[in-house]
């Protein structure tokens, strides 16, 4: 089994900064692109930024600038830095990541549990 396990999310004024991180545990062979993706209350999800094994990154227009993707491959784990946070950013916010599993030769997506992030104007 895989799990994606997110922590970091919270109440944050207008302008202020969070870290979210999403640890993958389990029978894990590789893991190829990590990514985070939001859901605001009445919207679809959408995507917020997505990180390559190697390192290659990709973000949405609306957060650019302000949000760096990153992540640590010895131990699983992608980081979202969101930086000069808007309302607008308020959503529940969604790990995702590209999984071989050992004794398999396809890949899976995995998603995570999803944290909460509230921006207070």
């Amino acid at each position: 089994q895989v799990q994606l396990v997110e922590s970091g999310g919270g109440l944050v004024q207008a302008g202020g900064s969070l870290r979210l991180s999403c640890v993958a545990s389990g029978s894990i062979f590789s893991i190829n692109a990590m990514g985070w993706y939001r859901q605001a209350p009445g919207k679809q999800r959408e995507l917020v930024a997505t990180i390559t094994s190697g390192g290659n990154t990709n973000y949405a227009d609306s957060v650019k600038g302000r949000f760096t993707i990153s992540r640590d491959n010895a131990v699983n784990t992608v980081y979202l830095q969101m930086n000069s946070l808007k309302p607008e950013d308020t959503a529940v916010y969604y790990c995702n990541a590209d999984i071989r599993r050992l004794g398999f030769s396809g890949t899976y997506i995995y998603w995570g549990q999803g944290t909460q992030v509230t921006v207070s104007s």
